[in-house]
């Protein structure tokens, strides 16, 4: 996953010149800042930075983590310094000396989390957040035509898609699309209730960090 998306960071911002998605990321942009006005947020694999630009302004501070840093040098070009800090850094193995957050946001990141290791990546971020901090959860619905179709199915349930970039290289890319059900079963013993909000081509998931 690190490899192929140090190989995209030039081309991955295209995704979002999808004609059919345009209404969508619109309505996105103006939900998703309010979500983290006047908090300090920890972002979950920002890639390249584009819902970093929208947080940003309204946060009192951002720590932006990715694994690549292909995607980051993109990052640090689109938000001014003083607003965010970029770190390249595991997801799983988030360090005790980021401190401690009000919120966090992960864009289009939990849908390349395994099953077997979704709950260790919520406990894992969980602890770097404070008591009652806001998660918000960003990511693809399946629709076809639109989305890439999956290819791939294994024993642990994980899905795959077959994905070619512009070098014509192809890369088998995990990619879930959990349901309701599953999102709220996660939170046990980690957060609230969550609330699914669901547009035509993409989905968010907000809870609050239990105590």
């Amino acid at each position: 996953m690190q490899s192929y998306y140090a190989a995209r960071a030039p081309e991955y911002d295209q995704v979002y010149l999808k004609p059919e998605r345009q209404s969508d990321l619109r309505a996105i942009e103006a939900w998703l800042p309010p979500h983290f006005a006047n908090s300090r947020v920890l972002e979950i694999a920002c890639g390249t930075g584009y819902w970093t630009q929208f947080i940003a302004p309204l946060a009192a501070h951002m720590v932006a983590l990715d694994v690549a840093v292909e995607t980051l040098a993109f990052a640090r070009n689109r938000v001014p310094e003083n607003k965010v800090d970029f770190t390249v850094c595991d997801a799983y193995q988030l360090p005790q000396d980021l401190g401690k957050f009000d919120a966090a946001f992960a864009g289009f990141w939990f849908s390349h989390v395994p099953k077997a290791r979704r709950r260790e990546f919520l406990a894992g971020l969980g602890a770097r957040l404070k008591p009652g901090a806001k998660v918000v959860l960003l990511d693809n619905r399946f629709v076809q035509g639109s989305s890439s179709p999956m290819t791939e199915t294994d024993a642990d349930g994980d899905t795959y898609q077959t994905r070619m970039l512009a070098d014509q290289s192809t890369h088998r890319v995990l990619k879930n699309f959990p349901s309701e059900f599953e999102l709220q079963a996660l939170l046990a013993g980690i957060g609230d209730r969550g609330t699914l909000t669901n547009w035509t081509y993409y989905w968010a998931f907000t809870y609050r960090v239990g105590a």
